[in-house]
Parts: C-alpha cells; structure tokens; sequence
C-alpha cells in the first residue's frame, strides 16, 4: 500500500467515520476499485491530509462545492463528516448562503433541505 494510500485511508476514517468506510470497503468490487484508489489518494490522501486550512474549513469548502455544481448526492455525506471535522451548523449555512449569492438560490435551497434532514437524523442518532 502506497504511503499515499495508507494517509488517504486514515483522514478518510477520521473525517467520515469508521462505520461509513467500512461500508464503502465492504461494496468495494474488482470494478470500481481503481476509482476508490484514486479518491483514496487523491482527494483524502492529498487534498484532506493537507493541513494549510483546517478540516472546518475543508468541510464548508467541500460543502459549497457540490452544492454550486449540484452534486447533491454527496451532500448528506460531508453532513454527517462535520460531526468529525468541528464545522457547525452555522458555518454550514454561511457555506450555503455564498451559494445562494454566488451560484444560485435553487442549489442553496436544495443544499439546506438535505442538510435539515441530515442533521435531523444526526440529533436522532440514525
């Protein structure tokens, strides 16, 4: 395992919880396991690991990110990684709000509904 590999999968655990990674690892096939390498890499074991800003701040980033291009999917996801990475709800809504401004009040809005439902789950324990 590539030590790129080994920090991805370690800020990946930190950041989205054993349990979701553990899943992720579980649905894992011949198939799309060149792509869980490169996020792994990539994105936890480069982006992530890095530590100029903060995992808050990544978190907002992150958050504001799939909202403006609309990649609602992974929203409920980086919800749930905030209990792990300190952003609040308050800065969840700021990173929403810049959407809202700056690329569209129907991706905020979508933003906040799944986040509302996420974090409501999240204070149910589910």
């Amino acid at each position: 395992m590539s030590n790129r590999l080994e920090q991805g999968m370690q800020t990946r655990r930190e950041v989205l919880g054993d349990a979701h990674v553990d899943r992720a690892e579980a649905a894992k096939t011949a198939f799309d396991a060149p792509f869980q390498t490169l996020i792994t890499e990539g994105a936890w074991g480069t982006v992530w690991a890095d530590d100029t800003i903060s995992r808050r701040e990544r978190s907002m980033l992150t958050l504001a990110l799939l909202a403006a291009t609309g990649n609602f999917e992974e929203i409920p996801m980086h919800i749930r990684a905030t209990a792990n990475t300190g952003a609040s709800q308050d800065d969840v809504m700021q990173a929403f709000l810049h959407v809202a401004v700056y690329a569209g009040v129907p991706k905020a809005n979508h933003a906040i509904k799944l986040a509302k439902q996420t974090f409501k789950e999240m204070e149910a324990g589910s």
